[in-house]
């Protein structure tokens, strides 16, 4: 299989008026294509800056990391916003969805800032999959949160991504609303051949995924 994600030595250190603060260290990994992946241990021990760092949304203290056989760590931020829309979706606890915009407005949102002529048809499309075909209309403010995670995650799948990173994508859903986001998280994983990583407290999902890491103190166990 075909390694998707590589980090080498990686690590974050962030400073305050108390002093340096390491939050990764030597955190080395490989992730291959179409895996699924859960990032798990407890809070505070590095699992968001470790996601951000993969997904190129932060920059590394020291080691580096490769996403399709690219150097995120050498490239500016405009060369790692390049690779991040090419190739990348995300789905996140708070959902993130424009509060101005439809659903579909929504997941067309990615399509149309790529430039993609049939934005409307495949958001659309993509809406009636997760079982929103009659919500189309609706602003967030409008929709349970089960929904709005929902359009996140057609948002995230609608451009096909090579890889798709998920932050506590269940954090604030309930048991019932969470177990189906799973199923549907799963289902467009493997409909899509997407490689999956992602941050979770929440066991049942994180058993769901070929492999588990655990990190304690910034490090793998």
């Amino acid at each position: 299989m075909n390694t998707m994600i590589e980090t080498v030595n990686l690590g974050k250190t962030v400073f305050s008026p108390e002093g340096a603060l390491q939050i990764l260290k030597d955190v080395t990994l490989k992730i291959h294509e179409g895996e699924s992946l859960a990032i798990i241990g407890t809070s505070g021990s590095g699992k968001s800056t470790l996601l951000g760092l993969l997904a190129g949304l932060d920059s590394p203290s020291t080691g580096c990391v490769i996403l399709n056989g690219q150097n995120l760590t050498s490239m500016d931020e405009d060369g790692r916003a390049k690779m991040r829309n090419q190739f990348v979706g995300f789905v996140f606890q708070s959902f993130q969805l424009i509060a101005s915009l439809t659903a579909l407005e929504n997941v067309m949102l990615p399509l149309e800032l790529a430039g993609d002529k049939q934005a409307k048809s495949k958001a659309s499309a993509l809406l009636e999959r997760v079982g929103l075909a009659h919500r189309l209309s609706h602003t967030p403010i409008k929709l349970s949160g089960g929904e709005q995670q929902r359009v996140a995650l057609a948002r995230a799948f609608v451009t096909h991504p090579a890889i798709l990173f998920a932050d506590e994508p269940t954090g604030n859903l309930d048991s019932k609303t969470g177990n189906h986001i799973i199923e549907l998280l799963f289902e467009l994983n493997h409909e899509q051949k997407t490689t999956l990583v992602l941050v979770t407290h929440d066991k049942e999902l994180a058993n769901r995924c070929n492999r588990k890491i655990a990190l304690e103190a910034g490090a793998i166990l």
